[in-house]
Parts: structure tokens; sequence; C-alpha cells
């Protein structure tokens, strides 16, 4: 039985590599909400942050998935949690396909498996969208394209690809039912209090795994989008193999990204956001790297009508791009738990994670409150990324700009928006915590 609202003390937020993690902490324990942040790193920076109250250290879901809901339901079942916050595509894929364990125990915010699997299959979801009067990028499987002859894309068919809809031999992953990760210590659980080293905190023996045969092992890690030369027919076969499973090519749309965010309960939106990116991860585009608020009657009525269609439950982010050509939205994607680019929302004026809070309590919330457009923040390692990429990267089908003007931008922008994803006078840590580890990752 659902239960669809828990009056607890507490909440539980995966502590992940991107800024949303930290500031639904913020958001949260600024407003005296008792945190508890879960990570496979005991580097996360959310374990780093003045508003994690707990820290927990749990398997790494893409190695060893059921280890990892079996940490997510032991959390679950305490007296004083009232839900957990899904933050990247691993988070929701566990809550929702074991949702019926964890809504015994906790406010179940998300969305059912069915609707899942047709938001995370990207040949699914063109279906339903068009089905919607949604407009789409012309999508084909890799083994069905014909045409090479215009600007193409390739991209997994699946937000997540489990071992089971991997063709071929997958990588193999440490742990399986009954073995722990190689990340965890004697297969047992981290704890940790505010302030304290995650570190170092001390190994609490956690039940053995729960024996599920059907559920998929870990996840398979398929690669990046490709970007295809036009009249070029790629080596399907070598593509294929790469990315494990038969993969989609997309028309490539020229124009700029926009998403479209919601809070929805059981079908009826609660609480909607829009964001501009203005810059991306890669001047060929990428996640974004400085992002507004901004506000399109088109944009909202295009991102309604797909969840409305859907009868989404939970948070979602719908990306789109409008087409220079024909200034229309095209459909990317939709991601159904808390997007990365969150900081952005709660200068506008819209707080999602206390929404959502307060939605898992039976909290009233104001329908649909007006924000503020045009504040823009940044997430100040992705602008480096973005000038590296112009000095060291090519994209051949997107013209790269020149370095100098668009150095004076980013340096512009930063001045004129002094708002940072990560970066928080009053929480530093975590962005000391991520400088330090992308810093590792380089050297």
């Amino acid at each position: 039985m659902e239960n669809d609202q828990r009056p607890g003390t507490s909440v539980v937020v995966p502590g992940v590599g991107a800024a949303s993690s930290v500031t639904c902490l913020r958001s949260l324990g600024r407003r005296g909400v008792h945190t508890i942040a879960v990570s496979e790193s005991p580097d996360a920076p959310a374990f780093r942050s003045r508003f994690c109250d707990e820290s927990v250290l749990a398997p790494a879901p893409e190695e060893y998935l059921v280890g990892y809901k079996d940490v997510l339901l032991d959390l679950a079942r305490r007296e004083d949690v009232r839900t957990i916050v899904p933050v990247r595509e691993p988070d929701v894929y566990v809550l929702s396909r074991y949702r019926e364990q964890f809504a015994e125990h906790v406010t179940p915010l998300w969305p059912s498996f069915d609707v899942l699997e047709t938001a995370h299959d990207r040949v699914q979801l063109v279906a339903a969208a068009e089905e919607a009067g949604v407009d789409v990028p012309e999508t084909r499987l890799l083994s069905e394209m014909t045409d090479w002859d215009r600007r193409l894309i390739v991209k997994s068919r699946y937000a997540l690809v489990t071992g089971e809809q991997a063709t071929g031999p997958s990588p193999t992953v440490d742990g399986g039912p009954g073995e722990p990760s190689s990340r965890l210590t004697d297969g047992g659980t981290l704890t940790g209090k505010r302030g304290a080293d995650p570190s170092s905190t001390d190994s609490v023996p956690s039940e053995p795994a729960s024996s599920e045969s059907t559920a998929p092992r870990g996840f398979v890690d398929v690669g990046k989008t490709r970007y295809l030369d036009p009249g070029v027919e790629p080596d399907r076969e070598r593509i294929t193999a790469e990315m494990y499973h038969d993969p989609i090519v997309q028309e490539y749309i020229p124009g700029t990204e926009y998403t479209f965010r919601a809070l929805y309960d059981h079908g009826e939106p609660v609480a909607i956001c829009q964001k501009r990116a203005i810059r991306g991860l890669k001047y060929a585009r990428g996640p974004s790297v400085f992002h507004e608020a901004t506000a399109i009657s088109k944009l909202t009525d295009a991102g309604l009508a797909l969840l409305d269609a859907l009868e989404w439950h939970g948070v979602a982010s719908v990306g789109f791009i409008r087409d220079e050509r024909s200034e229309e939205f095209k459909l990317l994607e939709i991601n159904p738990r808390f997007w990365s680019s969150l900081p952005s929302d709660l200068p506008a004026g819209v707080d999602f994670p206390y929404y959502y809070w307060r939605v898992a309590g039976g909290e009233p919330v104001e329908r649909n409150p007006s924000y503020e457009t045009g504040k823009g923040t940044h997430l100040l390692r992705g602008e480096a990324a973005y000038l590296h990429s112009i000095l060291f990267e090519d994209f051949s089908f997107v013209e790269k700009p020149p370095l100098g003007p668009e150095l004076w931008n980013v340096v512009r922008s930063l001045v004129t928006d002094p708002r940072f994803d990560y970066l928080s006078l009053d929480d530093p840590k975590p962005f000391v915590r991520d400088l330090r580890n992308r810093t590792a990752n380089v050297l």
C-alpha cells in the first residue's frame, strides 16, 4: 500500500557529482529538515556540506544495483524519514522498479515503472510525444538508418542500459547478490554525523543483500553522444558493439537548448519553471554550464502536454531544442529526477526541493508560483571546460567560436551574474571538494 503522506522529519538525498545534491541539502537544511546524504564515494561533495546531518556510504548502483537499493530501503524504514530525493537516473530507476517496497515506508514521489520505462526509452518517448502533439527530431534506430547526407548524431536509445538490455559481452562489474562492491569495506554501510569526515566513520554491518534474480546486476557505460560527418556512413557494427545495443540516430537540430521543469502530484502540475542554456560544457552544446530562468508560453505548452499525457508523478526536466530555422521547440529527452542545473531555479524564486518535501508530507504548496526570469548561474568548472573545448576540440558540423570574444563573454557574465551552482560563501566546502575531485581526475 502506498504511503502518500509521510509526516517524517528527515529526507534522504543521494550525493552525486552534480550540484543538485548539494542544492537539495542546502534548501532543506536551511529550513530545519534533517538531511541524510548517501553516496558510493567518501569524497562526495555533498558529504562536506554543513547542511549534511548524516552521511551514509553505499554500493555504487552501476556495479551492484540490489545492494544500493537495500541501503536506501534500510533508510526508508526509519520512522523519521519522509521521502527520498532522486537526483540521477539510477536513483529513480531503483525507486521506481521497487516502488511497492519503498511505498510501505516513505512517500513515493516518483513515476511508476511503466511510465519510467517510457521516459527512459527514447523510441517510446518520441512516439508518446508525437501522440501528445509535441514536435520531435527525426529519430531512427541505427540499424534502420539509410540517409547519411546531413548532420546527424548517435546516442543511446535508453537513458540507462542494463546488463539485460546490452547485446554482446558487457563490461564486468564488481559485486552481485551476496557479494559486496569493491568500494565497500567488509560489505558494510558507513555512517557519520554532521561535521564528521565520512572516510573515517565507523563501519556498521549491513544485512545480506536480498536475492532478486530478475534484477539487473548493474548498468553499462555506453559512452557519449557521437557527432557524425555528413555524407559518411558510420561503422554500424563497431558503434553497436561499443554501445552494447542498437542506439538511435537523430537529426542534429541547430538552436538553443531549453528545459521545462515541473513537480507533479498524481498527474497535476504543482510548480513549473524553465531554463535557457546560454553555454554548454562544449561549444557544440552538452550539459549547460551557464543558464538562466526564462518563461515562454510555447515551451510551457509543450512540456505540460507531454507530462500530462504520461500522467506524471514527481519531478521531471523535459529537454527541448528551439530550432533556429522554425522557432519550434523539439523534444530531446525527459530527465525523470532532479536536474543537474537545479541551482538556477532558486534565484528565480522556485524552490523545487522544498516543494517536493511539502508534497511528500501532504502539506499545501502554492500552485504554479510566479518566478523571476533573467538571473543566470554558473558551474565554474564547466565554464573552464567550455573554453577548453574551443582550444582543443573540433566538431565537424558546428562552427567553432573565436576564443577571445568567448573568453570575454565568460568573464563578463561572471561579473553580471555572480551566482554559482556549487560555490556558496556560507557553505564553501562542497565547492572545494568538487574542485579537488575534478583536479584528481585530470591528473
